[in-house]
Order: C-alpha cells, then sequence, then structure tokens
C-alpha cells in the first residue's frame, strides 16, 4: 500500500443510486483500490431534503457530521445530530440519514470490508 495524500474534492461524487435515495453523492475517498484492507472512508453530500435509502446490511457504519443538521433513524428511533456529532450504526440495524437543515448535509462514513 502506497501512502495518499489528495484534497476529497478531486475525488468524483457519484450519484447514491439505491432505491430510496434522493439527492444523496458518494465520494470513495479511502478503498481497496489504495491497498487497504481494513476499511473504507466515505464523504456524503445531501441536499437540503434528500436522504440515504432506508437500507440494512451486516456491518457497522461510524459517522462524523462535518456540516448540516442530520436525522438519523436507526430501528425506528430517530435523533437529530449537527456539525460535529458522531453517530454509530450498529450491524444489521435498519437505518437512515435525512438532511433536516438548510444547507447541505456533510458527513465522513467509515465503514469495514466484510469479503
Amino acid at each position: 500500500m502506497d501512502f495518499k495524500a489528495v484534497d476529497y474534492r478531486t475525488v468524483p461524487a457519484e450519484e447514491v443510486t439505491e432505491a430510496g435515495a434522493v439527492g444523496a453523492k458518494v465520494r470513495w475517498l479511502i478503498t481497496k483500490r489504495d491497498g487497504v484492507t481494513e476499511f473504507a472512508m466515505r464523504y456524503f453530500e445531501v441536499t437540503v431534503g434528500g436522504s440515504s435509502p432506508l437500507h440494512n446490511h451486516p456491518y457497522e457504519h461510524e459517522v462524523f457530521i462535518l456540516k448540516g443538521k442530520c436525522g438519523i433513524t436507526c430501528d425506528g428511533r430517530t435523533e437529530v445530530v449537527g456539525t460535529g456529532g458522531v453517530i454509530l450504526v450498529p450491524p444489521d440495524s435498519v437505518h437512515q440519514f435525512k438532511n433536516l437543515g438548510n444547507e447541505s448535509l456533510e458527513f465522513l462514513c467509515m465503514i469495514p470490508y466484510t469479503d
């Protein structure tokens, strides 16, 4: 694996295409293509009124809110987390991130590799 240091804005933003996603983009900042084997780091941008899909999977998420107001629903419970907030989504939890503010919601999300 090689050292990597880049401006996140140079990483292409991809539309989140899963059913139920609205106005969400992801930048895959650190992935297997960089030689890492343990986790991926992603940068999400969600437009005002947008959201990720309501979904679940067998691995955890660690999330840090960089900007905005996030409504996080996890297994039917909803919390509102603002800039500087930290979220842990347990494995297999049904969850969704919504932009509840009047500016872009931006957050880092780390996930483990499961294969």
